[in-house]
């Protein structure tokens, strides 16, 4: 996430589908010189809508829950062309279920609720972030992080521009549940959360 010169915040980042798992993603990584700046960490991530109002416009709203750090985020629509860039603007809040409430008197429900293990890697000097995120779909890497180092680090890692994915994991479940008709409504871990 970087500041514009208009004082907004704005994320410019692509995922890569991973399907040998978080264990080689991380070698991966560290074969290129990448170390882990965030241990992993369990997202809890719920969505909020009104009648669909943020989901038809492409915005966001979202409440994420990592252990007992709660994070609030709006998210502007996004351009999908190369990469998925957007508004973002973020802050912690110390109650979480007051905030929820407040935000049932304003009109917004929950929507969709999704859920990861997200592990950060990063290299001196260098001016993005890579993650490894293990989710109930598969293992997705994603660089945060100008255009150019993008680019840079995922032909590093051996990835070309085809492979990238600039869908929200909302719309890769979606996805996902066209194929697997008999898929939660959720993206959430079955029976606990994998180790």
């Amino acid at each position: 996430m970087t500041m514009s010169a208009t004082g907004k915040y704005h994320e410019t980042e692509i995922k890569l589908a991973y399907p040998e798992g978080a264990e080689a993603a991380r070698a991966l990584f560290e074969q290129h010189g990448y170390s882990e700046s965030e241990p992993r960490t369990l997202e809890s991530d719920q969505l909020f809508d009104r009648d669909g109002e943020l989901h038809g416009s492409d915005r966001l709203l979202r409440l994420r829950r990592m252990g007992r750090r709660s994070t609030v985020t709006y998210k502007g629509p996004g351009l999908r062309e190369r990469y998925k860039s957007r508004e973002e603007i973020e802050f912690d809040v110390s109650a979480a279920e007051a905030f929820t409430l407040v935000l049932a008197r304003l009109g917004y429900q929950p929507a969709f609720r999704y859920e990861k293990y997200r592990t950060k890697f990063a290299a001196a000097g260098d001016p993005g972030i890579l993650t490894i995120d293990e989710t109930p779909i598969g293992v997705f890497l994603e660089l945060e992080g100008v255009p150019e180092w993008i680019d840079r680090t995922a032909a590093r890692l051996g990835y070309p521009p085809e492979k990238y994915l600039t869908s929200s994991y909302g719309s890769l479940y979606r996805q996902y549940r066209r194929e697997h008709p008999g898929a939660p409504e959720n993206m959430t871990f079955p029976g606990g959360h994998p180790r």
